[in-house]
């Protein structure tokens, strides 16, 4: 077999099996980057980088099979944007953690969003007390949103922090 088209599909198929084992897993496994993820995420690479280039250690063959995983996630993210059922098969659905002052710990263990963690998420959007949340999500990227009542004029105020350490959910 040709060596570039060895390496391209063996790059496809490590693309494809980690995809699938982080789908499995949940991405919370690789979201809060503690000194394990570090590790676990080193030691991941490290893995599969022979299992794609082989024998072939040359720049090229590092160059192909770099260029095949960032077109293999490419096509990945145009098909997910193409076809929403694949979409909702490859990413959790938004989650509402908070209603009307109101904590949904059902939502919460499904999510694996521990009490510690949405009043720290709601204390970062300038907020005391749970209970002038009008609403909370857990986006689909991690990061969870708060809307609140401003009591002063009756309207709503949103937030929405990025957070640097997002909290990933299957």
């Amino acid at each position: 077999m040709n060596p570039i088209l060895d390496i391209v599909i063996r790059s496809l198929c490590v693309y494809l099996f980690m995809v699938i084992a982080i789908r499995l897993f949940g991405k919370n496994q690789l979201s809060q980057l503690n000194a394990g993820d570090v590790v676990l995420l080193m030691l991941i690479s490290n893995a599969v980088q022979n299992a794609m280039v082989g024998e072939n250690t040359s720049l090229a063959g590092g160059i192909v099979a770099g260029l095949v995983l960032f077109l293999a996630n490419f096509g990945l993210k145009k098909i997910m944007f193409a076809k929403p059922a694949f979409r909702s098969i490859m990413e959790a659905d938004p989650v509402i953690l908070v209603k009307d002052g109101v904590i949904d710990y059902k939502a919460m263990v499904e999510v694996e969003i521990t009490l510690d963690e949405l009043q720290e998420a709601i204390r970062e959007h300038g907020i005391e007390h749970v209970e002038d949340v009008k609403l909370s999500i857990l986006e689909v990227d991690g990061n969870i949103s708060v809307i609140s009542e401003d009591k002063s004029n009756k309207g709503t105020q949103y937030s929405r922090i990025k957070r640097k350490n997002k909290r990933k959910y299957h």
